[in-house]
C-alpha cells in the first residue's frame, strides 16, 4: 500500500466536455491471471489493471512458483496446467485488501495436493467473511486452520482426492460462485450450481472462451451451470475493457453538473455489470451506450453521457447484484436530489470492504442528510440545497468505493470535505485522481 494521504475538496466542478479512458477492467484481471496460472502453455494479458489489488495477485501467483513477465503493456503468464503451484520462499500469502483475490486464490489451493498455505489480508480483508466459501470448500474435501474460524488468516490444506458437488448459490455473489468453478477445474467429474441470484459472469465468459468444459443454462430467474474437471487448458491471448465501476464516478459527475456531456470509450458493458446504468436510467439520466462489440465473451463499448434532471427512485431489487459496487455512489447522488430514495434488498454490502451502508450514512448526517436504515435496506431523503457548513472530515476505513464515492459529493456541492486514507482508492483505480484532473475536478491532497 502506497503512503498514507488525504485529499480535501473545497470547490465544485465547472461544467466539461470530455473523452476519457478508465482503468482495467479489475474483475477480469484478477481472473485472467489466476485462470491462465492454471493453463498449459503462455497467456498473453493486454492492459492488465495495476492497481495494489492486482499486484497483489501477481506476487501470490509467483510464491505459488508461476512464471509471470511483464513486456510492454502485456503480462505474459507461463502457466503449468492443473495442481501445478508449487511453494516458493515461504507459505505465506498476502491478498492485500482484495476478497476477489483471497477467495479466488483459495479455491484453487483447496485441489492443490499436498500443500499447506496460510493467507492473510489487511486489517480491512481480515474482518471480511470466510465462511460463504469454506462450507462449499470443505464438502469437497480440503481443509481450513484453525478449525471453525470464518475470517483471515487462515490456513488452507488441499485435497488430491476433490469430490464433485451440486451447489446452490443465493447469496448473489460472484466471488462464491467463481471460487466453486475454479475448484472445480481440478475436480473429477461434473460440478453444478443452481444460481438462484444472479451475480457478473466473467468467470463462466473467461473459462467458456478458452474452452473449458462448462456449459450455462438461462433461464427466466435462475442460471444452471456446469463443469466438467480435470480437462487440460490451454494459454490464451485477452485483451482486458475498461472497468465499468471505474466509469460511474464520472458518469454521476457528468449527469449532475449542468451543461456537461462526457464519453468513456472501451468499457466493459457485460449486462450482470451496468445494472448501475439501468438504474440511473429509471432516474432520468441521459446515458447511451454505442459501438457495442464481443471480445473473449464481454461486451465491450463506449458510453456517452449528458448532464441530466435526475429523479429519486425506489430501485428494484432485480438490478442489486449488477450494481453492487455502485451503490455508494447511487446513496450519494440520491441526497442531493429533491425527494425519497429508497433502496431494498442490498444487505451485501454489510459484508463489503466496510458496511457500506453504514459508512455512507455516516458521513451523509454529518452534513444534515437524513437517513433511516434496516438490516438490507437505506432511506435517503435527498436535499438538493444541502450545503456544508463546516469542515466535513470522511474516514473510509480503507474502502475504496467510499472514498471516491464521497470525493465526487465534495465535487457536486463544495465545501471543506476532507477524505482521509485515501491512498485505499490505489487498490482498485490508481489514476482516479489524474482522470479527474482532466474533467477539471479541483483538490488538494494533504500528507
Amino acid at each position: 500500500m502506497n503512503k498514507n494521504f488525504s485529499v480535501l475538496v473545497k470547490k465544485k466542478i465547472k461544467k466539461f466536455n470530455q473523452t476519457i479512458l478508465v482503468e482495467s477492467d479489475k474483475s477480469i484481471s484478477h481472473r485472467a491471471l489466476l485462470i491462465s496460472s492454471q493453463c498449459i502453455g503462455k497467456s498473453i494479458l493486454n492492459d492488465v489493471l495495476e492497481s495494489e489489488d492486482v499486484k497483489n495477485t501477481i506476487l501470490c501467483l509467483k510464491r505459488l512458483g508461476v512464471k509471470i513477465i511483464k513486456k510492454n503493456k502485456k503480462y505474459i503468464v507461463y502457466g503449468n496446467g492443473l495442481s501445478s503451484f508449487k511453494i516458493i520462499n515461504n507459505k505465506n500469502l498476502y491478498a492485500g485488501n482484495s476478497g476477489t483475490l483471497a477467495r479466488m486464490l483459495i479455491s484453487l489451493l483447496a485441489t492443490q495436493p499436498n500443500l499447506k498455505v496460510k493467507i492473510y489480508g489487511d486489517s480491512s480483508l481480515n474482518k471480511r467473511d470466510m465462511g460463504r466459501i469454506i462450507s462449499p470448500l470443505t464438502k469437497i474435501g480440503c481443509n481450513f486452520y484453525p478449525r471453525g474460524k470464518m475470517t483471515l488468516p487462515l490456513t488452507i490444506e488441499g485435497t488430491d482426492m476433490p469430490l464433485a458437488q451440486n451447489h446452490v448459490e443465493s447469496i448473489g455473489s460472484a466471488q462464491v460462485k467463481s471460487a466453486i468453478l475454479l475448484s472445480s477445474l481440478n475436480t473429477p467429474g461434473i460440478t453444478t450450481i443452481k444460481e438462484k441470484k444472479i451475480s457478473r459472469n466473467h468467470t463462466e465468459n473467461l473459462l467458456g472462451a478458452i474452452k473449458a468444459d462448462i456449459k450455462v443454462k438461462k433461464f427466466k430467474k435462475e442460471n444452471f451451470i456446469s463443469l466438467r474437471g480435470q480437462k487440460n487448458i490451454f494459454g490464451f491471448n485477452l485483451e482486458i475493457p475498461g472497468d465499468p465501476s471505474s466509469a460511474a464516478p464520472f458518469i454521476i459527475l457528468t449527469l449532475l453538473t449542468p451543461k456537461s456531456k462526457l464519453l468513456i470509450k472501451n468499457v466493459n458493458c457485460n449486462p450482470t455489470r451496468i445494472g448501475f446504468i439501468k438504474i440511473l436510467k429509471k432516474m432520468n439520466a441521459n446515458i447511451k451506450i454505442k459501438n457495442l462489440k464481443k471480445k473473449s465473451g464481454e461486451l465491450v463499448g463506449n458510453i456517452f453521457i449528458k448532464s441530466s434532471l435526475l429523479k429519486p427512485i425506489y430501485c428494484p431489487k432485480n438490478l442489486v447484484p449488477s450494481s453492487i459496487d455502485e451503490f455508494p455512489l447511487l446513496f450519494i447522488t440520491s441526497s442531493i436530489l429533491n425527494g425519497v430514495s429508497k433502496f431494498s434488498g442490498i444487505g451485501e454490502l454489510r459484508h463489503k470492504e466496510s458496511d457500506r451502508i453504514r459508512s455512507i450514512e455516516i458521513g451523509l448526517k454529518q452534513i444534515g442528510i437524513k437517513t433511516k436504515s434496516t438490516k438490507d435496506s437505506l432511506k435517503i431523503i435527498g436535499n438538493p440545497k444541502i450545503k456544508v457548513k463546516k469542515n466535513l472530515t470522511i474516514f473510509p476505513k480503507n474502502d475504496h468505493r467510499v472514498a471516491m464515492s464521497f470525493f465526487c459529493l465534495g465535487q457536486l456541492i463544495g465545501g471543506n470535505i476532507k477524505i482521509n486514507n485515501f491512498e485505499t482508492v490505489n487498490t482498485s483505480f490508481n489514476k482516479f485522481l489524474s482522470i479527474m484532473k482532466k474533467i477539471g475536478a479541483k483538490y488538494e491532497i494533504k500528507k
